[in-house]
């Protein structure tokens, strides 16, 4: 059997106010809810802990004055950490962690973030980027407050909202033929060299695409960067099939791209937003917040590509 901190309480309370029943009183409890509470303590304990006197209320015995500062000082520890914990909920303060399967991540998280980094406020960033299944393994494992990944391929335990469907859409370089085109198809797409985003729920995904309309496009080159993926395209190596848009047109190598969209009828890829929702803390409910209206009411379709 183990003392709660109940009964730590009304064990302090009556020895310094020296009486059951003013202990009672300043509880708001029954005096025999406070009599049971020291019986118990004493009975954990095997120790005579408090003296009652008919008249003139208790006092603890030598024991029992051991005990009562040792309890006291665990009480306040526990009323610090329940204070703490409140702060931390409500403050815009401490840490926010937050791992990101999305490759133009860059382009639309800093301006998400901006809402939460002001000058008053004391809060530490960590952004991950990483794999869709390291992403919720890790949100999981408590590694990350927050995540952003493809919904298409969430675990079950993962509670999320979906930001923004994103279709597919062709990039090419500026100067390629297709870029003359209003949109493209699979079939158009089929007859040039393709460059593909090789990571994982990404790579499977244009594979499908393909492979489900029938076409079977010569690949040249597997990337697991997007800006490799945008300077080998723009370099002029081929076309790519990607699914986000940054907020430029040039690569880093500094050549102009164009972004096409593709006229099949493709399913898109889900960006959510993955968190616990049960009692987040105040940080973390203000960036789902901001996620939710940058994609909704925001700048974030400006990342996709639409017919």
């Amino acid at each position: 059997m183990s003392v709660s901190f109940q009964s730590m309480r009304y064990f302090t309370t009556a020895v310094s106010l020296g009486s059951i029943s003013k202990a009672a009183d300043e509880l708001n409890v029954a005096a025999s809810a406070v009599s049971a509470a020291i019986d118990k303590i004493e009975d954990q304990f095997q120790l005579k802990l408090i003296n009652r006197f008919r008249s003139r209320g208790i006092t603890a015995t030598a024991s029992g004055r051991v005990l009562n500062r040792k309890f006291s000082h665990l009480l306040e520890e526990y009323a610090a950490v329940m204070e703490e914990g409140a702060e931390l909920k409500q403050a815009m303060k401490g840490t926010l962690r937050v791992g990101y399967y999305a490759p133009v991540a860059p382009a639309f998280l800093p301006e998400i973030l901006t809402s939460l980094m002001k000058p008053d406020d004391q809060i530490t960033l960590y952004l991950e980027e990483c794999d869709n299944d390291s992403a919720q393994e890790g949100l999981l494992a408590g590694k990350f407050d927050a995540i952003l990944f493809v919904s298409d391929a969430a675990l079950p335990q993962i509670t999320f909202d979906v930001l923004i469907e994103a279709p597919a859409y062709c990039l090419t370089a500026s100067n390629h033929p297709l870029a003359q085109q209003e949109t493209v198809s699979l079939r158009d797409l089929a007859q040039e060299s393709l460059i593909v985003l090789n990571r994982p729920t990404a790579v499977d995904y244009y594979r499908r695409l393909f492979g489900d309309a029938g076409q079977d496009p010569q690949t040249i080159a597997y990337v697991n960067s997007t800006e490799m993926v945008r300077s080998l395209v723009g370099a002029g190596h081929g076309c790519a099939v990607l699914n986000m848009l940054p907020l430029t047109v040039v690569s880093y190598a500094g050549q102009q791209l164009a972004a096409l969209p593709i006229r099949d009828a493709l399913p898109p890829l889900s960006l959510a937003l993955g968190y616990d929702k049960t009692n987040p803390r105040r940080i973390v409910s203000k960036f789902a917040n901001q996620c939710r209206f940058y994609f909704d009411r925001g700048a974030g379709h400006r990342h996709i590509v639409a017919l």
